[in-house]
């Protein structure tokens, strides 16, 4: 049977069709799924993979994603075992929460919970939103997303907050989870996290050359498409 397309979950954010483009440009299958649209969670179970992008503010998104049933999908699929990619706001929608948009900061909107962490606001220094190509490191062996790639790869970011990693973020954290991190005015933030069918991408890899079409290509591959 031929491999069905990876679903690229349309919930009214992200840039869709220069990632549509990039995964083309890799030889991948995909599709749009709407997620406001009625059997929006019967097509995402009925696929390979899925992809959840995302540009803008994360109390919004979350919101759409709650009140269109996605959210409560994309755990379901997560805990079944489907490769799941979240990239830049998408990303981190998968972590705990979010102080953006939290009336008090002390009080993080809630996210998908997926991964472990809070997401905050880059803090002051360089021009914030970060905006451009920043190295991506790691200790030991590469999450699996970026299996292949150099330590010091540059990625292309855009975004104001992100989640922070604590140490030197060595070794497999908690379930297995690799991080990989870039560093902005000082914070040491999660690039890419990776725990078993879970991948996640700070950067923009549709944005980020012949190694963000080889991060997309990876997991492209982990989907089987």
């Amino acid at each position: 049977m031929a491999p069905l397309p990876i679903a690229v979950i349309d919930y009214g954010v992200g840039n869709l069709f220069s990632l549509g483009a990039a995964l083309e440009a890799v030889g991948a299958r995909w599709h749009l799924v709407d997620a406001g649209e009625p059997g929006a969670a019967t097509r995402l179970a009925e696929a390979d993979g899925l992809l959840l992008p995302g540009v803008g503010a994360f109390a919004p998104a979350m919101e759409r994603l709650l009140e269109s049933g996605v959210a409560g999908g994309l755990l379901r699929l997560a805990g079944e075992g489907m490769p799941i990619l979240g990239i830049c706001l998408g990303f981190q929608l998968l972590f705990e929460g979010s102080e953006e948009g939290a009336p008090d900061p002390a009080h993080p909107l809630p996210g998908l919970g997926l991964l472990p962490g809070i997401v905050r606001r880059l803090p002051p220094g360089d021009p914030v939103p970060h905006v451009g190509w920043n190295a991506v490191f790691w200790e030991g062996e590469p999450p699996a997303p970026l299996r292949g790639a150099r330590p010091g790869e540059p990625f292309y970011f855009v975004h104001a907050y992100a989640a922070g990693v604590e140490g030197a973020g060595a070794g497999p954290g908690p379930d297995g989870l690799r991080l990989a991190w870039a560093e902005y005015n000082g914070f040491r933030m999660a690039a890419v996290a990776a725990r078993g069918n879970l991948w996640g991408s700070q950067f923009h890899p549709e944005k980020s050359g012949a190694a963000g079409l080889a991060f997309l290509g990876r997991f492209a591959g982990r989907c089987g498409c």
